[in-house]
């Protein structure tokens, strides 16, 4: 009881040495939750540079018709491992790399409940990672069948060699790393809340990972059975997929797409929460309608697992009404969120600094990604624009648009907090334009390449069709995102040797990781505030200052 109590009083929690090692083995071997994060986020940045520059490459051959750089067997090697990489190995290990490092922050904790089980999910994830890319090393090539392996395509009949067998064993190693993880992140925040902590107390960033990991032990566990079956297929003589022995291929869209849908919110609610993390902070205003978000995230959460038909409607095999509906009903909750993060910045005594601003393009990229995904919703349209650039777009606007400007914001927010020193304003600012600027270049012409009817996963189109313009431009565009995070990646290099200091609460936040170091002693905290409201540091910065107490946000050069 004495232990509680000072906690509840603002008082040490943690000792103040074991300073942590240094060196290779340290991070080889490390149970800290914050350095485990740290090594998600690294491994997931490598991811996606690598997918980047296999994007280039396909935007480079669309360029023109005919077959300049790539033929088709490697054409379909590149999307389809683009895709991969992206959906895979760089967004959803990004949220649980951030999951990893600030969830035991932001909710008192000295680390995960298992920190050992923590430690091997990232192995398996960077394992399945290799093993999956290591396809590209193999005589026949790297896995070919779209980042979807629909059957019959992804059969030993249309697609031999061992890219595909690599692609399912690696991809197998990931979902069981993300099972794993989400079972941790769960474990964590129910039971490792600091006192005074009530569920609707606890950050929303909180509450989105742990709807995500609801949503995880879910849905991978139906992905995984299906690439167990695949695997079974190929290399067993089954014939769960093989209609000519009785199997269905429409089985593996099922199965795929049960956890393929509910795996696009998977991608995007920890970015959902990172918004929401910012735009109160930035606007100097609480969050306005904290229990509406909360329901909203667990309504999202609850109905994408009713809609992953909709990507079905063509195959005439579902009840297209019923997924239409659905389909559109999810829109609702999502709706409601943007309400509240319009109305938080409402009357707000706004700073629009580079986790801001990024927040706000966020804010509008996802926005045409949702109004789009509406007009899919309904199977006429949908039958029209069917795997043609449209889907494509709406695809890159939702999750590019959605969930990487949110994963920048999260960035320029937090590396402050992980790092200690504050990223360049000047260059974070020229990022977010130039990534502004390219993103809308090469994915909004797309929109009407697919209503032309370009199909995508094609390599080649005809010089009579009229697409190349639009392509040309489409590519263009991928060189100013490929420029913009360049950008990035000098800002991050520079700033981490020369970067002005950070301080505790560079940005005047309101959860518990401002109530610590920057970067955080090994268990975390030195001393945690009493927990009363959902804003225990601007609480606590109010009790200690007095009214006014606590600048607001800060950046490099501002006073």
């Amino acid at each position: 009881m004495a232990t509680v109590d000072s906690r509840e009083r603002g008082t040490a929690v943690a000792p103040q040495h074991d300073r942590p090692k240094g060196g290779v083995v340290d991070w080889l071997t490390t149970t800290d939750h914050k350095k485990i994060g740290i090594l998600y986020l690294v491994s997931a940045v490598g991811f996606f540079l690598f997918s980047g520059l296999l994007s280039l490459v396909i935007r480079a051959e669309l360029a023109a018709p005919g077959l300049q750089i790539v033929g088709h067997q490697e054409y379909n090697e590149l999307f389809t491992m683009h895709g991969t990489g992206m959906v895979f190995f760089f967004v959803v290990p990004t949220a649980i790399g951030l999951g990893n490092y600030f969830v035991p922050l932001q909710i008192g904790a000295p680390d995960v409940a298992y920190p050992r089980l923590n430690a091997f999910t990232y192995w398996l994830y960077i394992a399945g990672g290799l093993i999956t890319f290591s396809g590209f090393l193999t005589a026949g090539g790297a896995a070919a069948v779209g980042w979807t392996g629909y059957a019959p395509l992804s059969s030993n009949t249309f697609s031999p060699g061992a890219g595909v067998d690599l692609w399912i064993v690696g991809l197998l190693l990931s979902g069981v790393s993300g099972i794993l993880g989400a079972i941790n992140f769960m474990a964590t925040i129910f039971g490792m809340r600091v006192p005074g902590m009530t569920m609707f107390r606890m950050p929303i960033f909180c509450w989105n990972i742990l709807v995500t990991s609801g949503l995880i032990l879910f849905t991978f566990p139906v992905l995984s059975a299906a690439f167990a079956m695949l695997y079974i297929d190929r290399q067993i003589g089954g014939f769960f997929f093989d209609p000519s022995a009785g199997g269905d291929p429409i089985l593996w869209q099922h199965l795929f797409w049960f956890f393929g849908h509910p795996e696009v919110y998977i991608m995007i609610l920890p970015f959902f929460g990172v918004v929401t993390e910012i735009i109160p902070v930035f606007s100097r205003k609480p969050v306005f309608g904290y229990s509406g978000f909360v329901f909203a995230t667990l309504l999202i959460g609850g109905y994408s697992l009713s809609v992953w038909a909709h990507h079905m409607f063509t195959t005439g095999a579902v009840n297209n009404p019923f997924f239409a509906a659905t389909s559109m009903i999810i829109a609702v909750p999502t709706g409601v969120k943007f309400f509240n993060w319009i109305a938080t910045m409402w009357r707000g005594k706004i700073s629009m600094q580079t986790p801001m601003l990024f927040s706000v393009g966020f804010l509008f990229m996802f926005l045409i990604g949702g109004i789009t995904g509406v007009f899919l919703a309904s199977p006429p349209i949908d039958y029209h624009v069917h795997d043609t650039y449209y889907v494509v777009a709406h695809f890159h606007y939702v999750l590019f648009g959605g969930s990487v400007f949110a994963i920048f914001a999260a960035f320029y927010y937090w590396i402050p907090k992980i790092s200690g020193r504050l990223m360049n304003e000047g260059l974070g600012k020229l990022h977010f334009w130039l990534l502004i600027i390219g993103f809308n270049m090469t994915f909004f012409p797309m929109h009407v390449l697919g209503l032309n009817g370009m199909n995508r996963r094609i390599a080649d189109y005809s010089s009579a069709s009229g697409f190349q313009p639009l392509n040309i431009l489409a590519t263009a565009g991928a060189g100013i995102l490929a420029l913009a995070v360049t950008v990035f990646l000098i800002n991050f290099f520079v700033s981490m040797r020369k970067g002005e200091p950070a301080g505790d609460d560079p940005w005047g936040g309101y959860s518990l990781e401002w109530a610590t170091t920057s970067p955080p002693p090994p268990h975390n905290f030195h001393r945690i505030p009493p927990v009363h409201s959902e804003r225990p540091v601007f609480d606590d910065r109010a009790n200690r200052g007095g009214a006014g107490a606590g600048g607001g946000p800060r950046g490099p050069g501002s006073g």
